[in-house]
């Protein structure tokens, strides 16, 4: 499945399904069987005899899909899905795969630069980089225990902070990983003193955005609806059991 959707303007949906299939001479009826099914699996009926122009994003990508569907392949490949589709079809066409492949049963090759798409949807993710394999685990193997600081921030949204100097010397580390996530708000002795730069309220959660001294810009996320502002001087609190040291290349330094 491309990137591209790779229809054929002038056939209708219908025909770009099956097209496949009359390439391998196969008799009409079971071109017109194989496609009806994909087509309800897809939720397709209604527009098989309407050309890939008259789609939107969303149901084109479901007709690439339906055209693999009608193979009965062992092996799917979905080459960056999604990543023409606006953000509410992308959320929508996401769940729409995902039960597809919870209902076929069937190996899926993704690509995606997306770490949500590679979170939410993946059994077992592979991280490359440059052309080498970083990491393979499941999505929360990967969040939980990263091999390397490329996967500690490619996993993870908003983005793993990094932190160097003094705080990250505090714990004998070259780098210091914290997840916006796994800092809380309060005094203490081992708090950090920063400035709220931009709040971000996404109504179930807030984002804060602080420049700390000798940390830099970091972002942090807090359950709920907070009353934070920008000016604000607030106190971060890393959880210690949570947060994670790299040494000199880049490698998880163990407790």
């Amino acid at each position: 499945v491309f990137q591209s959707y790779a229809l054929y303007p002038q056939m209708t949906v219908a025909q770009n399904m099956g097209f496949s299939l009359s390439l391998e001479r196969r008799s009409k009826d079971e071109i017109a069987q194989k496609v009806k099914e994909a087509a309800d699996a897809l939720k397709l009926g209604p527009f098989l005899d309407r050309k890939p122009g008259q789609l939107s994003g969303g149901q084109r990508q479901r007709v690439a899909i339906g055209r693999a569907i009608v193979r009965n392949p062992q092996v799917f490949l979905l080459d960056e899905p999604l990543s023409n589709l606006d953000a509410a079809l992308r959320s929508e066409t996401r769940v729409e795969i995902s039960e597809l492949h919870q209902r076929m049963n069937t190996t899926m090759v993704y690509v995606t630069h997306d770490q949500v798409e590679a979170m939410t949807m993946a059994d077992r993710i592979a991280v490359l980089n440059d052309g080498n394999v970083e990491q393979v685990g499941s999505p929360m193997d990967l969040y939980n225990h990263p091999e390397t600081e490329f996967v500690a921030g490619f996993i993870g949204s908003p983005k793993m902070n990094f932190i160097k100097g003094r705080y990250a010397e505090a714990v004998g580390a070259k780098t210091l990983g914290v997840r916006p996530e796994h800092f809380a708000i309060g005094q203490g002795d081992d708090a950090w003193e920063g400035r709220v730069t931009l709040v971000e309220r996404l109504g179930h959660d807030t984002i804060l955005h602080v420049n700390v001294p000798d940390a830099g810009a970091l972002t942090v996320s807090l359950d709920g609806q907070q009353a934070h502002q920008v000016g604000d001087i607030v106190h971060l609190r890393p959880q210690l059991e949570f947060i994670h040291r790299f040494d000199e290349v880049g490698r998880p330094i163990a407790a």
